[in-house]
Parts: structure tokens; sequence; C-alpha cells
């Protein structure tokens, strides 16, 4: 669209308060003239853009909450979401999904008007580690909407009937505005009810929070992520429109986590972040962060007498010694379960 046109759509969409056209309109404007070299200009108006969204975020948090911290009744955190889906290294195919319940949700209106609601439960399932928390603050920042993340140590109480009535409580809060509610390691509560080593009290709670995950409006999006779906109940499956597996990252993607560290600290490992990534085959994504932001502390804390090569092979050494240790020690707890 040429630049006229787009300008010409900024001052409708912004005449008529339609806020969705408007940023359509404005990304459209900022893309062209990236295109066009105008680097200056574009980042400007990628700037405002996302200030627009932090303030469309905080709009929709309620009075109550203290952004960041806890909730009054205790029973989530909540959170303004700053992960963004293109920051993300997971498989296109991945993305290409959540981008679907996105662009679902974004025009509801459109699905609704011939009698259709969009998707708004998705269950994620993969190792620790990998990104299934990020992806659900990434889907939370897309669509301008606060996270909140389940407090199990707050849900879950010690007497007849007390966690159902604060499951119920946390949906009841949830169910008031438009937001991304989170349940992390979910088969904390979403157990398979079958198990015989359970009781019928948390039997009961699994029966409730299905209930309240079915009654949910379509404007509440419910993530749930778990390591271990073989614990889940049957029945909590059927609840999810959408179930995506995330995987552990292949050395191409190692590769370019590290190529995205180095850019976003303005830092040089010393080695190529190929080779690194060669040598770390095997880490989550949480554990390749934590190696790099070491090694990287370490380099802070050498200069100006830095060697970022050196500093690279001493913190890869340790890591490497320590998780022999690890599996030493590993094998030694399960022989000694087996005398």
């Amino acid at each position: 669209m040429a630049r006229a046109d787009l300008m010409c759509e900024l001052i409708k969409y912004g005449l008529l308060n339609d806020n969705l056209n408007f940023r359509k309109a404005a990304e459209a404007l900022c893309a062209e003239e990236r295109a066009k070299q105008h680097t200056i200009l574009a980042n400007k108006i990628q700037d405002l853009l996302s200030i627009e969204k932090k303030q469309s975020i905080e709009r929709n948090s309620s009075a109550n909450v203290v952004r960041g911290g806890m909730n009054e009744s205790s029973l989530f955190w909540e959170k303004v979401p700053q992960k963004r889906m293109e920051n993300l290294i997971l498989p296109q195919a991945v993305k290409d999904i959540c981008q679907g319940m996105i662009d679902e949700q974004l025009r509801a209106d459109v699905l609704q008007s011939y009698g259709l609601e969009p998707r708004n439960k998705a269950l994620l399932i993969g190792p620790p580690g990998n990104g299934k928390t990020s992806l659900a603050e990434a889907m939370a920042e897309a669509l301008m909407v606060p996270l909140l993340t389940v407090r199990y140590e707050s849900i879950v109480g010690a007497y007849l009937g007390e966690t159902a009535s604060k499951l119920s409580k946390l949906f009841e809060i949830a169910k008031t505005r438009k937001c991304v509610l989170f349940f992390d390691e979910f088969e904390t509560l979403g157990k398979e009810r079958g198990d015989a080593h359970e009781t019928g009290e948390i039997k009961r709670v699994v029966s409730s929070l299905l209930m309240q995950i079915d009654a949910l409006p379509s404007y509440v999006v419910a993530i749930a992520a778990t390591n271990h779906d073989t614990l889940l109940d049957k029945a909590a499956w059927r609840r999810f429109q959408v179930k995506i597996e995330i995987p552990k990252p292949t050395r191409n993607n190692l590769e370019m986590f590290f190529e995205h560290f180095q850019k976003e600290r303005e830092f040089d490992f010393g080695i190529l972040p190929s080779t690194l990534a060669k040598k770390t085959l095997g880490l989550s994504y949480a554990e390749a962060e934590e190696l790099a932001l070491e090694i990287y502390r370490q380099y802070i804390l050498n200069i100006p007498q830095d060697n970022p090569k050196e500093i690279t092979s001493q913190v890869l050494k340790l890591w490497q010694t320590q998780k022999m240790i690890n599996k030493e020690q590993k094998e030694e707890n399960v022989w000694q379960k087996d005398q």
C-alpha cells in the first residue's frame, strides 16, 4: 500500500477509535519505512507502538493488582508481558499454531458474527526449560493482555473443599477481563483421577478444575504447561483445543540462541556460536542461558584484562566437569536405590 494511503488509513482508524486497525496500519507504515532504509523513522514508529501496547495491557489490568506483584487474593501472579513471539527460537510450526490462535482472538468479532468462537485453550507439552512459559508470555504480549500465572501454593488447601473453593475464586477473577491464564506444571492439579494413590478430595478438585475450564469465556485464554503429560487426567486432554509439543533445542536452535545473546549484549564469546552450540548440544534453553550468562559475568568481572575465548573455554570446562559429577551422582543414587 502506498504511503499516502497508509496515512489516510491511520487518520480514519484514529478518528473511529479502531485501535486494532490503527495499529495494523501503523505497523504497515513502519515496515514500509524500514524497507526504504528509513531506519530512524521506522524505529521511532516501533517505539511508539511498543508504548501503546504496554498502556493497553495496563488498562486491562485490574485496579486491585500491583503490576508484577501478587493479587490481593494471592491466587496468581500478574505480569505485563515483555517477551515477543518473533524473538522466541521455536519450530516454525509451533509459532504458526500459536499465531493462528492469536489471529482468532484479535478477530473474534468476525468469527462470532458467523456463530463461532475463537479457540482459547492450549496445552504445551515438553521437558522443562525449553520455552513453554516464554511462549505463554509471548502470546499474552501479542494479545496485549496481562499474563496471570496461577500460584499453586495458594490454591491447594489443607481442608476439605478449600482447594475447589479457591479454584472457583481464581476463575471468577480471571473472567472479569481479557487475559492469559497460565497453569505451569499443570499436572499438579490435573492429575489422572483413576490413580489409586490419589484421595477423593484430589479427584473432586480435578472435576472442579475441568468444569471451570469448560465454563471459561472465549476472551480468557487458558494455557497449561506440563513436563509429565502421562500424569494428566484423560478428560483434561479433551478440554484443550490446541495441543503443542515443545521439543528440546537442536544444534541450529542453540546456535541461533547464542547469536542472539551476543547481539543483544554487544558481546563476543570468542568462539563461533556454531562451535559453542556443538559443545552444548543437549542443553535446554534455560541451561544454555545460564551458561551464557556465566560466561558474560566472568567477562564483565575481568574487564579490562578480558579474553573472551579463554573465559568461554574455562566456563565450558567447569560446566562439563560439573555435568560429569552430576551424572556419576545420579548413577550412584540409582544403584543405592536398587540395593
